[in-house]
């Protein structure tokens, strides 16, 4: 991934997107091409790793091979119109882009068909997304013979990290003007994905 050093994410804020974990895009080499699936990944500090499972009918389990396989996990992403530029009403020479956070996830991949290490994994899953309601649903609140069921019908994958790219494109190249402009623009479309750009860019100048 190509990253400028001024979008360069930070290793404590690298390490807090990671533990946060999420929905990521899984993508594997094979001799078919490129395989890539969908799916919520958990990282586990102590073996360095985002844990996730597919269902077995689902090949990006199978033959997996020596190459590292890339989990892309997104964080908020928002149009910037020119319009939020203070820059604009100055000289005009504005264009249009795009601010958002992103993580690459480089590492090996290990497929786990043990039961139990299953049981383990959509526990700690569920637990994590689950935690912030007021009744959270546990694994254990459906029958023990169906969860079996369903364990049964899918593969664990450890993806081994071996390095981490971050980048967030969150204006650091406009001036200040230009930065608060489009925070202000973002919080004020009413869109939910551009008011967490907007947060996270309010974050990460509190940061610098």
């Amino acid at each position: 991934m190509y990253v400028p050093s001024h979008f360069a994410v930070p290793a404590d804020r690298q390490a807090a997107l990671l533990s946060g974990g999420g929905f990521a895009h899984l993508v594997t080499p094979t001799a078919e091409g490129l395989r890539s699936t969908p799916l919520p990944l958990l990282f586990d500090a102590g073996r360095n790793a985002l844990l996730g499972h597919v269902a077995r009918n689902n090949p990006h389990w199978r033959d997996l091979p020596d190459a590292e396989s890339l989990a892309i996990l997104t964080g908020p992403d928002a149009y910037v119109s020119p319009g939020f530029y203070a820059s604009k009403r100055e000289h005009g020479r504005v264009v249009p882009t795009w601010n958002y956070e992103v993580l690459h996830v480089h590492g090996r991949l290990v497929a786990h068909d043990d039961v139990e290490w299953l049981r383990t994994l959509v526990t700690r899953l569920t637990d994590a997304h689950e935690a912030l309601r007021d009744e959270p649903w546990q694994v254990t609140d459906a029958p023990e013979k169906f969860i079996d069921g369903q364990l049964r019908a899918i593969v664990g994958l450890e993806l081994v990290i071996s390095r981490v790219e971050g980048k967030a494109k969150l204006s650091q190249n406009r001036p200040e003007a230009d930065q608060e402009g489009v925070i202000a623009g973002l919080s004020a479309t009413g869109e939910p994905g551009d008011a967490a750009v907007a947060t996270t860019m309010r974050w990460a100048r509190a940061d610098a």
